[in-house]
């Protein structure tokens, strides 16, 4: 992990009460920040985790210089994002959601591309988009149109231009995004890769519980444009003391299930969800496996239907759930008449509708 300090004050990132507010249809507001405050160190993967529409890919446009607050401030290795854009953009490195390579041009001619367009020269550019290509495990396909590469080798490829620059701190707005299993494990690897051995910072959105659990120093769960809860994953989930309970539930009446837990000795924390024929109990308790028995026989003597039984040390779903309030799962479903990504919001942005 790099330990060297970037700007005064050895952060990466700062953000202080950061605020975003687009005008929706009719005008409506739509508060897609609402004073995040957070701060990444240095030489660290820092996953932003939240559901659809929580305000990841927001925070990141601002960050990145695509977007400009409504409020607040945010710095890049000290350096404001509002007050000095050019300045910022010659130290990060970013890769959209969403491909941003030519794909009627090759790998090499997409990132010499690249590179000019920073102010390389040609024959800078031309050695570092070969170096690029062969770290990146696809020296052998430089000379192919990337419109015949796989989803993975493609966003490899993306990863690699924000890279062309060498800068201080990548941001990765849902890097996975689309990607099949086999795809997005090579794309974890690349991911760890690039922290241990180039030691910059790594600033991952994403939507997926165990991508930041698996590759995050740190980890800030976001929900309805504000910070939750943040910290190491470990860290996170060992602040939930004893086990997590769960059942599923059928049709189930939300009041009677609540009543039929809170019966069961040692259960806390209970949270029943219910959404159409289905739902979840969740508790907390000191043990598990010995809370099952008790209440599976509490919920049979209320007449509650239910399925699946389980029991298991916390996760990061268990964390959403404790801090947030609801499970991640339903959380990140698209609900009718709303946006179904951070990307749905910044639209207005860029039609200078932002408040």
């Amino acid at each position: 992990m790099n330990t060297t300090n970037q700007g005064a004050s050895g952060l990466a990132v700062d953000v202080a009460d950061l605020t975003k507010t687009y005008r929706g249809a009719h005008r409506t507001p739509v508060h897609a920040l609402g004073g995040l405050t957070f701060q990444v160190p240095a030489g660290i993967v820092f996953a932003m985790l939240g559901p659809n529409g929580a305000g990841k890919s927001t925070t990141t446009k601002i960050l990145t210089t695509l977007s400009r607050p409504s409020g607040g401030s945010a710095c890049i290795d000290g350096i404001d994002v509002v007050k000095r854009p050019a300045e910022v953009r010659q130290h990060i490195g970013y890769v959209s959601q969403g491909a941003s390579t030519d794909p009627l041009l090759t790998g090499t001619e997409n990132l010499v591309l690249a590179g000019r367009l920073r102010g390389m020269a040609a024959a800078d550019a031309k050695a570092r988009a070969s170096a690029l290509l062969d770290e990146f495990g696809l020296g052998d396909t430089a000379g192919r149109p990337v419109g015949k590469f796989s989803g993975g080798m493609r966003r490899r490829l993306d990863v690699a231009a924000a890279l062309v620059h060498a800068p201080r701190v990548l941001f990765l707005d849902e890097p996975t995004t689309g990607l099949d299993p086999e795809a997005r494990a090579a794309m974890w690897s690349e991911i760890r890769r690039l922290s241990a051995e180039r030691a910059i910072t790594v600033i991952l959105t994403t939507h997926y519980l165990e991508e930041a659990d698996r590759l995050a120093d740190d980890v800030m769960i976001i929900d309805h444009g504000t910070r939750v809860v943040g910290g190491s994953p470990d860290e996170l989930k060992a602040s939930l003391n004893g086990d997590t309970l769960r059942v599923t539930l059928v049709e189930p009446d939300v009041e009677r299930v609540r009543r039929a837990a809170a019966s069961v000795f040692g259960l806390r924390d209970i949270v029943v969800e219910s959404e159409g024929t289905s739902g979840q109990l969740v508790a907390r308790t000191d043990d598990a496996s010995a809370a099952v028995a008790p209440t599976i026989a509490a919920l049979e003597a209320a007449g509650v239907a239910f399925g699946a039984v389980s029991a298991s040390r916390p996760s990061l779903d268990d964390v959403y759930l404790h801090y947030a309030g609801r499970s991640f799962e339903r959380a990140d479903a698209p609900s009718h008449g709303a946006p179904a990504s951070d990307q749905d919001q910044t639209g207005p942005a860029q039609k200078g509708e932002a408040a």
